[in-house]
């Protein structure tokens, strides 16, 4: 997934942390009126082990999307809109359009859903309020909150999840009180998790257990939402997980089936101080509409942003706070107060927040099966995760509403394709890029035209160039671990007049070899006076190839080529839009034991910010490269730099944040030489690869002198312009 520098400086905007901008407004949007009126309904009709059971299967699909939302969550920097910047990012501006204005809109009627929830509660209280004016009150409070700050929001939230907390507290000292326990009734025997009335009250409880993104909406103002998505998302999950477990056995101790069936009051009644537990209702419905009204402005300022939304842009203008956004979405919450009943339409809303859910796992699904290098999350997920995930989505949205999945799945569609003919230029790569490359691999291997992957995508696709046979087969292992499972391999055979007869035959037994080492490899033979020309014709050629080489891999070859033949195929590569890496061997240790990966990286006075130093430095192949041999070899990485004396520091700042943002392993070493490039070779702790940039000129002085200095296996590498190693 793409990833806009991701530690750059942040806007004064990011101010949450993990608890106040996702724990608390995920876990109050969890435990909301279902728990107080409907868990005790639950319990009553299927019995305490069937009520188990759907909060099983709720919490299982809900889990598995906020593993899926985490695992991305620590894979890319997301900025504001939360599950729609997800998708728009990974499946493109126009699937996240058709998908996140459906979601917009679910979350600005979910706030009119929660205060109908609230006004019910007011009015067992106060019965002769007028119903209309309880609901614009209602309206009126929380959309003060929210249009002040969001910050204020979370205060107040505070307080709620305090009130909350005492309702629980109240009910369970019932238990300890003088009403005899009820004796458990495990199962309901016309109920069984086969009929029809098990996924009737699955259905009902389901929306329970969602709201897992209500902290995910605020991804643009959180301080890191890289660690404060899967923190406070997942910890927010297990914890109301918990406590609807253990209400349900509450409910099945303190009153009988017949009375759950029949009285949704069963939690307040039958609490030791039922004012308390009315009080949570009152705040867990409250807190519930105000994280969808501080969360749905969000997202429309999102889509504006993007051109998702037509004719949209004064709503993208406006920096800070989206008040107008906010606006917007009072007005709508304002209309579908007045509709009066909104049950016509409720089980719309929950469908769109889980064809939202699928998508996510989706996502994940895609990416772990492009395996591209961009996708490289610090929390990696089996398979079986966003697999559930996605399956459980689908098959409950139609066990919910089969009519109404397949009028949400339409509308979707429709989207999709009124966004397609809108044209709109995306800002961001995605994977779909990725993925038609993919499916032409497996339908199409010897296509000869299609556009080549982007950023997103890259992989590294060699272009091998085989004067000697043998001198390739000493860099062999090298090679497929830099291809493998997903890279390709282009061998060029330049055939000379010294060239031996059977040097073809020879060459396609390598590619055979190569492709036995599950790498596709193709070859070809060129016959050339010139080893250097006919690289360049190669090159020129293959640009247009369907496995468009991006990297010209060269061997110890580069030893019959002289300084100024060197030069060409160099130059060449460039104006090719391919990278280089030349690669030589240690004579006598080779590869040595695939251990330790020092990697050089240049110094990068007097500007030593990141974007700065990707944008002017030959660094992108300097972190994906390692990266991709660390993943083969298990290998340590150690990111090295020799700078002037007092530039410490700040070599040490700007290489933490590099391992940050490229999502390093978080066990890189750091080694800081305050010296020549040359003393810093000798001072730095050996390795079995040194991986160095290659210069602008002279470069085959400079990979002799490094060879004699490192005493290692050497690569040397330079960028061609399409890599990004913040992808």
């Amino acid at each position: 997934m793409q990833m806009e520098s991701a530690e750059r400086p942040r806007s004064d905007k990011r101010r949450f942390g993990a608890f106040q901008g996702v724990f608390t407004p995920t876990l109050l949007t969890i435990l909301g009126v279902i728990m107080y009126l409907r868990e005790g309904w639950v319990v009553g009709e299927l019995g305490l082990a069937g009520a188990w059971l759907v909060i099983a299967g709720g919490s299982l699909i809900t889990v598995c999307t906020a593993l899926s939302l985490a695992s991305i969550a620590t894979n890319v920097q997301l900025d504001e809109g939360g599950p729609y910047a997800i998708i728009r990012r990974s499946l493109g501006l126009e699937l996240g359009g058709s998908v996140g204005i459906p979601q917009y809109l679910s979350q600005a009627l979910a706030v009119a859903m929660y205060i109908f929830g609230l006004r019910a509660g007011w009015l067992w209280i106060f019965p002769h309020h007028p119903p209309l004016v309880v609901d614009f009150a209602a309206l009126g409070v929380i959309f003060a909150v929210a249009f002040i700050s969001a910050d204020l929001a979370f205060r107040v939230q505070y307080f709620v999840m305090a009130i909350i907390g005492a309702s629980l507290v109240s009910a369970f000292a019932a238990l300890f009180g003088d009403a005899p326990w009820q004796p458990v009734e495990w199962w309901r025997h016309d109920a069984g998790a086969a009929s029809p009335r098990f996924w009737e009250v699955f259905a009902v409880f389901f929306p329970a257990t969602t709201g897992i993104m209500a902290g995910a909406n605020m991804s643009g103002e959180l301080k890191n939402p890289r660690r404060s998505i899967p923190l406070g998302t997942l910890s927010a999950v297990a914890l109301g997980t918990l406590i609807y477990v253990a209400l349900a056995y509450w409910f099945a101790r303190v009153a009988t089936p017949e009375q759950l069936r029949s009285d949704h009051r069963v939690m307040i009644d039958r609490s030791a101080f039922s004012p308390v537990v009315l009080a949570g209702l009152l705040g867990a419905t409250f807190s519930s509409a105000l994280s969808s009204l501080v969360g749905a402005p969000r997202i429309l300022h999102a889509l504006a942003k993007s051109e998702a939304l037509p004719r949209a842009g004064w709503l993208a203008r406006e920096e800070g706070e989206p008040r107008r956004a906010m606006l917007v979405t009072a007005g709508i919450v304002g209309l579908a107060i007045l509709l009066r009943d909104l049950n016509a339409i409720a089980p719309l809303i929950t469908l769109f927040f889980l064809i939202t859910y699928a998508t996510i796992n989706l996502v994940v699904l895609l990416e772990q099966r492009l395996a591209v290098v961009s996708f490289r999350p610090k929390l990696r997920l089996p398979v079986i995760v966003p697999l559930v995930g996605t399956v459980g989505c689908i098959f409950t949205m139609f066990v919910i509403n089969a009519a109404f999945s397949l009028v949400a799945v339409a509308m979707v569609v429709v989207g999709y394709g009124l966004m397609t003919r809108r044209k709109i230029v995306a800002q961001h790569d995605d994977v779909r890029s990725g993925l038609f490359l993919m499916l032409a691999e497996w339908a199409a291997r010897r296509a000869t035209r299609l556009p080549h992957g982007r950023m997103k995508a890259w992989k590294a696709n060699l272009l091998v160039p085989v004067v000697d046979v043998r001198e390739v087969l000493g860099m062999f292992s090298l090679i497929v671990d830099l291809t493998k499972p997903y890279g390709a391999i282009t061998l060029v055979g330049v055939k000379t007049a010294e060239t031996p007869s059977d040097f073809e035959s020879e060459l396609e037994r390598l590619a055979d070899d190569f492709t036995s080492e599950g790498v596709h490899c193709t070859a070809t033979a060129l016959e050339a006076k010139h080893v250097d020309r006919a690289l360049v014709h190669a090159m020129q050629t293959l640009r247009s190839a369907f496995l468009r080489p991006n990297l010209l891999f060269l061997t110890p070859l580069s030893a019959r080529l002289s300084p100024e033949e060197l030069e060409v195929p160099l130059r060449q590569a460039g104006e090719n839009a391919m990278g280089v890496v030349v690669a030589a061997l240690h004579p006598q240790a080779a590869l040595g034991r695939k251990k330790r990966i020092n990697i050089w990286m240049r110094r990068q006075a007097p500007d030593w910010s990141l974007e700065a130093g990707l944008r002017r430095s030959n660094i992108n192949l300097l972190v994906l490269l390692p990266y991709l041999l660390h993943e083969r070899w298990h290998a340590k990485l150690r990111l090295c730099c020799a700078v002037e004396p007092g530039e410490e520091e700040q070599a040490r700042a700007y290489l933490s944040q590099l391992i940050e943002a490229s999502r390093l392993p978080d066990d890189t070493e750091l080694s800081i030489q305050a010296s020549s490039l040359e003393d810093a070779l000798d001072a730095t702790p050996g390795a079995d690869l040194n991986v160095l940039g290659l210069p602008p000129d002279r470069e085959r002085e400079f990979v002799e002198r490094m060879l004699r200095l490192t005493r290692s296996a050497c690569l040397f590498l330079r960028d061609s312009g399409e890599e990004d190693a913040l992808a």
